[in-house]
């Protein structure tokens, strides 16, 4: 059998289907050797994890109406110029030492064979590296079995174009002790055929840098340079996650110290254009013999920008890739006998008249929404550039919150930022989800869905302490919407465990505020005429409430009947109380009050600063009160809320022992009253 030299060979690159999930369709692997062809990428290995002929039942032989599908396949990449090679994965459960396995492991290989491919791949990852008793009696390691059945395999399908093997220890992490004292490695190298491929994925599963140092010594050990399986873009790990960032920390002097580079993707097949993109520019950067990144003028962000320009072309056209234009399916066209139908184009256009809605226009996707989607989506180790400091600027308005409360110019200057920031998201999101192109739309949508509600929600507390906005009621709840917070059972479990959060790539997240609740003393008095006068000034036209004499301090709550909340910056709420509210009512002389008294005569007050975003705290005092008012022989208690006071209005409907009660010509106009009785 003669084997090409090493040299003569073309280096292999290009993509391999290798995650798990639901595999792309043909039409979609069509397209991507297209997209190879044009770009000069020359391979695709076939390995979706979960085509179960390919993994999972392994044995059984493709149905006709399979193998005709696979012959389209096949004929579609040989007619692009790209190299298919078909994987096999039968470690899961093969016998190596049994004949009959192997004998069926050929036979499989022989009808792909049959097909037109002339290029094999055999994997052993992500499988149990425990041997069988008959194993362990024929072979003296779990190297030495891939090995044996490898290189039969090998030699029986002979005349092989190209043959990849991807071992079990398939990164430096798996490899024990290292790479260079690894046994396994160290038998794959010595036994495995020379003209056997071996895929490596660098330090890691999925590597945040491949170093040149890290190649040349894998390569001495493997005794041939590798095929890198990068997963630097790959997202099957997490549904949350997206990658659309370049290819990068790879320098270019890898090239000629490898056999080749096939990325594994996203799952998602339209969302791939920027790592595809991007690997074909870095690919070519050597195409005049190698080099470093200056020499060559390969740039991660040049290559970026280059792919996100042709990408949004693609977004803008109505053409599907690879199929017809939606407009056209969408028209019936006329059969030989039929007249075409006649429009009245008066008819079909129509004109909003004076005072009507104006028709709706849709603004078009711009190459800066395509970049700040990069930038919010880009690498697994890796922020892009906007997300980042999107990070550190709602870190430092959290942390210099109380520079909010006196309106500082540089609080207000980056608070401005952050929002108009936010807003940038607001808008790539609605472009996008107007861009003509609805099956990248599709695959997107979940994740451009979830930024702009994160984002949202962000932008949302920051304008409540800055003062710009009403509280949100969603903001102090422990009942809040769904889409008020990231939910999921995986997420519950993550959280309760140590360390959650220390592999952020921001690594200053936000730490959960820690409240006090104690005893109001008269060296709070002011700090509580503080709080009342800032939830004052962003009230317009307010009406004058009886409990505002408690708040301003012209009346002293009763004994027991007084609480301040403190966070780390200092008192940030206060709850005060009146046993006997009588007083209190006939001095601001409300007619109809002593119908209301009867029965609540005590009267209760709660406020917190905007920054508490925590309902505990209040819950906290208003039930220490609660429990101070009865012991006083009180009969009930009430409140009195603004009805623009949405956030303590949804705070006492959710304690579950307020109500709200009507009083006539008791009340301050635009007021409401909500109050308890005690058993």
């Amino acid at each position: 059998m003669s084997t090409p030299g090493r040299d003569e060979r073309p280096f292999i690159s290009g993509v391999v289907e290798g995650f798990y999930g639901r595999p792309w369709t043909m039409e979609q692997r069509t397209e991507l050797f297209k997209r190879e062809h044009q770009w000069g990428l020359n391979t695709y290995l076939y390995a979706p994890k979960d085509d179960y002929k390919h993994r999972m039942y392994w044995r059984e032989l493709y149905s006709p109406e399979e193998a005709e599908q696979l012959v389209a396949l096949i004929s579609a990449a040989e007619k692009n110029r790209v190299e298919f090679i078909y994987a096999i994965s039968p470690g899961l459960d093969i016998t190596f030492s049994n004949p009959g396995e192997v004998a069926a492991l050929k036979r499989k290989l022989d009808q792909v064979k049959a097909f037109g491919c002339r290029s094999f791949s055999l994997l052993f990852d992500d499988i149990e590296t425990e041997m069988c008793p008959a194993d362990k009696q024929a072979f003296s390691s779990f190297a030495h079995a891939q090995v044996a059945v490898t290189n039969e395999v090998y030699q029986h399908l002979r005349d092989a174009k190209t043959f990849l093997f991807c071992p079990t220890d398939y990164c430096a992490a798996f490899c024990n002790p290292n790479v260079p004292q690894s046994s396994y490695l160290q038998t794959v190298g010595e036994k495995l055929l020379p003209g056997i491929d071996i895929l490596w994925t660098g330090p890691k599963v999925v590597s945040n840098k491949i170093s040149v140092e890290s190649i040349e010594e894998v390569t001495a050990v493997l005794k041939r340079p590798p095929v890198i399986w990068d997963n630097i873009h790959a997202n099957d790990y997490d549904p949350q996650r997206l990658f659309l960032g370049p290819y990068k920390d790879r320098p270019t002097e890898l090239i000629p110290k490898l056999r080749g580079v096939l990325t594994n993707p996203n799952c998602e097949f339209y969302l791939n254009f920027v790592a595809i993109h991007t690997l074909a520019t870095w690919c070519r950067s050597s195409a005049t013999g190698g080099g470093s990144d200056v020499e060559m003028g390969y740039s991660p962000q040049g290559a970026l920008t280059l792919a996100l320009s042709d990408w949004l072309q693609e977004l803008m056209s109505a053409d599907q890739p690879g199929g017809a234009c939606r407009s056209a399916r969408l028209r019936k066209a006329p059969q030989p006998d039929e007249e075409p139908m006649q429009t009245d184009a008066a008819e079909s256009l129509y004109i909003p008249g004076p005072g009507e809605n104006p028709l709706y226009t849709a603004e078009p996707l711009t190459l800066d929404d395509l970049n700040l989607l990069s930038d919010l989506f880009y690498l697994p180790y890796e922020h892009g550039a906007t997300a980042r400091t999107m990070l550190e600027e709602l870190d430092w308005l959290r942390t210099h919150r109380e520079a909010a409360a006196a309106q500082t110019e540089e609080w207000r200057g980056r608070a401005g930022k952050f929002d108009s920031m936010c807003d940038a998201v607001v808008q790539m999101f609605n472009r996008l989800s107007n861009a003509p192109n609805r099956s990248v739309l599709y695959d997107l949508y979940n994740y451009i869905c979830d930024i702009k509600s994160g984002v949202g929600l962000a932008r949302a507390y920051v304008k409540t302490l800055g003062g710009q906005d009403q509280p949100s009621a969603q903001t102090l709840t422990d009942d809040p919407e769904p889409w008020g917070f990231r939910g999921g059972l995986s997420g519950e479990f993550q959280r309760m465990l140590p360390g959650h959060g220390n592999r952020d790539l921001f690594k200053r997240p936000p730490m959960t505020a820690v409240y006090c609740v104690r005893p109001y003393c008269s060296g709070d008095k002011a700090e509580v005429q503080k709080i009342f006068k800032e939830l004052q000034r962003r009230e317009e036209q307010s009406p004058k409430l009886i409990s505002d004499s408690l708040s301003s301090g012209d009346v002293a709550p009763s004994p027991q009947c007084a609480l301040v909340v403190e966070d780390d910056i200092g008192v940030c709420g206060y709850a005060l109380a009146l046993t006997d509210a009588k007083q209190a009512a006939a001095t601001e002389q409300r007619p109809g009050s002593d119908t209301l008294l009867k029965d609540y005569p005590s009267l209760v007050v709660v406020q917190v600063l905007p920054r508490v975003t925590d309902p505990s705290p209040a819950r906290r005092m208003v039930t220490q009160l609660l429990s101070s008012i009865r012991s006083s022989g009180s009969r009930g208690v009430f409140c009195e809320l603004r009805q623009s006071d949405r956030r303590m209005l949804d705070f006492y409907s959710k304690l579950g022992s307020f109500e709200h009660v009507p009083v006539d010509g008791s009340l301050a106009q635009d007021a409401v009253v909500m109050a308890t009785k005690f058993q």
